[in-house]
């Protein structure tokens, strides 16, 4: 589960309520939050919780068959999540197959801190296909659900060591009479009171997660420390692009063997790099206008080679990608040289103007068609600008015909991600 690479947080579920009535009167509600906790099947999601933990400390290749039997007893979640603190994402396990391409905030006004919001279009299903195998969707067996004594939480570690956690709260929803912080605040003192552990911020060993969205009510137990969308960017632009969108539009031109892929905007390379990680099969070139977006991605690749270089101490194998400073409208490609182009372009929010789109998209798209293979070429293009996107497209019907459209989130903007045809 952890090598799925569309997914930004992984939790595990104690307990899913669908329609959780809350009291009108803050104190009430509240303290039916508090009382929660002791009713709650915790002992299944604790292992779980364990058998995470002691993959994570071999740092060794995970094996996925090891997860398999977890896999069915549990519903294993994929998350979309940032840990926002007005987070709309509220968990949303049975869509994980879907949360493919959807919940990640990205491009061009991707904040670091935001909300996903599953993106549920068809497109994503065939992202996930493969893994769907692993999400088996099982409820938590009832039997299985019986209180644990307090005692449990420091027995079962082995030996009596006081665990540290931290709850967090993700709330939306407009009926609440309480704030995420105050939720978090005596949802986590009843935790305290029933495991004995100590709460702790910034060093916590558990993060139990509570997700309200408006009725529905989810506690899980965190098993990522930090988002994976970050995992090979370690140089940010204003608008770097989540690694976990960068797979989902790779995924979805399916590159074959051998193919070309270019993203003639790269920006910081998140989608190059993400595709010369994932398809090392493939020979990856990227480019940019701007000399500090070049610079930026170079220093990318350059810190995930290091990384590379430490992991494979024998060998240091390169990776299969290219960076370039150029111009979008002129390209230095020969014509029907390329097989894929993924790129995200400006939105003309904090990169270029909405203005300026009207001329750069038609001419981004005349450029594209030129370099690439005509009748097996194929683009995926993210934008917000779906207006002038939309209108420059309709004067392409020669070059490109568009074969799908996933709507994404990417940092609380209603963006599209287009996949196009070479005619």
């Amino acid at each position: 589960v952890h090598r799925l690479r569309s997914v930004d947080n992984l939790f595990v579920v104690v307990q899913e309520f669908k329609d959780y009535q809350f009291k009108e009167n803050k104190e009430d509600a509240l303290k039916d939050l508090e009382d929660l906790v002791k009713n709650l099947p915790w002992t299944d999601p604790l292992k779980v919780w364990e058998l995470n933990n002691s993959l994570k400390k071999k740092k060794t290749k995970r094996k996925k068959p090891n997860l398999q039997s977890t896999a069915s007893k549990e519903k294993l979640n994929e998350d979309g999540e940032e840990e926002g603190e007005d987070q709309k994402d509220a968990s949303k396990e049975e869509d994980c197959a879907q949360n493919a391409a959807g919940a990640e905030p990205a491009g061009s006004q991707g904040s670091e801190k935001t909300e996903g919001v599953a993106s549920r279009s068809g497109g994503e299903e065939e992202e996930e296909e493969d893994n769907e195998q692993l999400d088996a969707k099982e409820e938590l067996q009832a039997g299985s659900g019986r209180e644990t004594k307090a005692g449990d939480g420091k027995t079962s570690e082995g030996e009596a060591k006081v665990l540290k956690f931290r709850v967090t709260c993700n709330r939306a929803g407009d009926k609440h009479s309480f704030t995420s912080n105050e939720a978090a605040r005596d949802f986590g003192g009843a935790v305290q009171e029933h495991f004995q552990w100590k709460a702790d911020m910034t060093n916590f060993d558990v993060e139990v997660l509570l997700n309200i969205h408006n009725n529905e009510v989810v506690v899980g137990i965190a098993l990522t420390e930090e988002s994976l969308h970050r995992r090979n960017i370690t140089h940010f632009g204003p608008t770097t692009l989540r690694s976990t969108l960068a797979y989902g539009m790779l995924r979805l031109c399916d590159p074959q063997p051998t193919d070309i892929i270019v993203d003639p905007m790269c920006g910081t390379g998140a989608i190059p790099i993400e595709g010369a990680t994932e398809w090392p099969s493939c020979y990856h070139i990227a480019g940019d206008n701007n000399p500090q977006a070049v610079k930026r991605a170079a220093n990318n690749i350059c810190s995930l080679l290091k990384k590379n270089e430490s992991k494979e101490s024998s060998s240091s194998l390169g990776i299969p990608l290219d960076i370039i400073q150029w111009d979008i409208c002129n390209l230095p490609l020969r014509t029907g040289s390329v097989d894929i182009i993924v790129t995200d372009m400006p939105f003309g929010k904090r990169i270029g103007s909405k203005k300026k789109n009207w001329d750069l998209y038609p001419a981004c798209l005349t450029e594209m068609g030129r370099i690439c293979t005509p009748g097996t070429g194929r683009a995926v293009l993210l934008t917000q600008d779906k207006k002038c996107f939309a209108k420059a497209l309709s004067r392409m019907g020669h070059i490109w015909r568009k074969a799908q459209t996933v709507w994404v989130n990417v940092g609380g903007l209603h963006a599209a991600v287009y996949l196009l045809k070479r005619t």
